[in-house]
């Protein structure tokens, strides 16, 4: 059973950045894709960036693409998600996931998920 803990979210003005950061229990860490959603209140949870074992392949939803930038280092079993340009639509509760295999932007296909974390990005 992998756990994921997120930290980082917060509070910023709009055109400000944030990292978030996903801490990993599982050991083979480096085995599992990893990836980051979104819940707006009232919305679906939306995909938002995926990243490879081996952080190779990457891939972003058009409204991020450009403005953020997912990473990971095997070495802490840690993914991040440094978040720039903020806007408030970016506002949401971040999700990080994980599964084994490669990257997806089924929400569906992640087998574990964190709690969350929340960005509010004020206008």
């Amino acid at each position: 059973q992998v756990q994921l803990v997120e930290s980082g979210g917060g509070l910023v003005q709009a055109g400000g950045s944030l990292r978030l950061s996903c801490a990993a229990s599982e050991r083979t860490f480096n085995t599992y894709a990893m990836g980051w959603f979104r819940q707006a209140p009232g919305k679906e949870r939306e995909f938002v960036s995926t990243i490879s074992w081996s952080g190779a392949t990457t891939y972003y939803s058009d409204s991020v693409k450009g403005r953020f930038t997912i990473s990971r280092d095997n070495a802490k079993n840690t993914l991040y998600l440094q978040m720039n340009s903020l806007k408030p639509e970016d506002t949401a509760v971040y999700y990080c996931v994980a599964r084994q295999g490669g990257t997806t932007r089924n929400r569906n296909d992640y087998d574990y998920w964190g709690q969350g974390t929340q960005v509010t990005v004020s206008s």
